[in-house]
């Protein structure tokens, strides 16, 4: 069907998982479905293939050295990508490969007018740093989509709003000194949760100050609260489009 909305959807998107009693599950994807056709959105959006990332996409953002090693880890299966909490798994760099691939073709089909808004259901995974794991997140589609959007097509000045509970540590420190890159994340303060940063202070360094925006929020942070935050972004979005 002709919809606004396109979301992704497939079993590849499925393989980015953990296993069976880790927080990040496989089961994420058919959980997300599930539901979605069971209030009946299935019919109101046009669904989408997800899609393969090429390590030269993965790498305008990650380094060549960090790839190789997921890679390698991907063919054994065994040990940490990071410091105990993203576990490798065979076939986990296939997995991570199929998210960042998955986020560029939804900012192809907005691009290109073939929808106004893209959702990606395993995605977002904004903790991976440039040179490492973290936070159950290998490849940090986020920052893959900023780079591509400059690299490729020429959009330097982007707009990065992030709602997740945690903060987006690994896109926030890729770009804190980058004056071209507007970032603003809301999220519960890291004084109670992962990963302990995104103070109201941190608000970017050098030329790219007062171009970042941290809003953290109370452990149970409701709709109300939210709300009352979010006129704090436009305006600062507003204020950056000015400079």
């Amino acid at each position: 069907m002709n919809s606004p909305v396109c979301v992704f959807v497939g079993d590849e998107l499925a393989r980015y998982g953990f296993g069976h009693g880790h927080p990040f599950g496989s089961d994420r994807m058919q959980a997300f479905w599930d539901e979605a056709v069971r209030l009946g959105l299935d019919k109101r959006v046009q669904t989408c293939a997800p899609a393969l990332a090429t390590q030269e996409q993965i790498e305008r953002f990650h380094g060549h050295e960090y790839v190789e090693r997921v890679k390698a880890q991907s063919e054994s299966g065994e040990g940490f990508l990071d410091y105990g909490d993203t576990p490798a798994f065979p076939g986990v760099y296939e997995a991570a490969a199929y998210v960042v691939g998955t986020s560029l073709a939804a900012m192809e089909r907005v691009l290109s007018g073939e929808c106004r808004r893209a959702f990606v259901p395993i995605a977002g995974l904004h903790h991976a740093r440039r040179d490492g794991a973290a936070g159950f997140c290998v490849f940090n589609d986020c920052g893959v989509v900023i780079e591509t959007l400059r690299v490729v097509h020429g959009i330097r000045r982007v707009a990065y709003v992030d709602i997740d509970a945690h903060h987006g540590d690994g896109v926030y420190y890729a770009f804190e000194d980058d004056p071209e890159m507007f970032f603003a994340d809301l999220h519960e303060d890291g004084r109670y949760l992962y990963p302990g940063t995104g103070a109201a202070h941190e608000h970017g360094r050098g030329a790219a100050a007062g171009a970042k925006l941290n809003i953290p929020m109370r452990p149970g942070a409701d709709d109300r609260d939210f709300r009352a935050a979010w006129p704090a972004v436009v305006e600062a979005m507003l204020a950056c489009s000015d400079r």
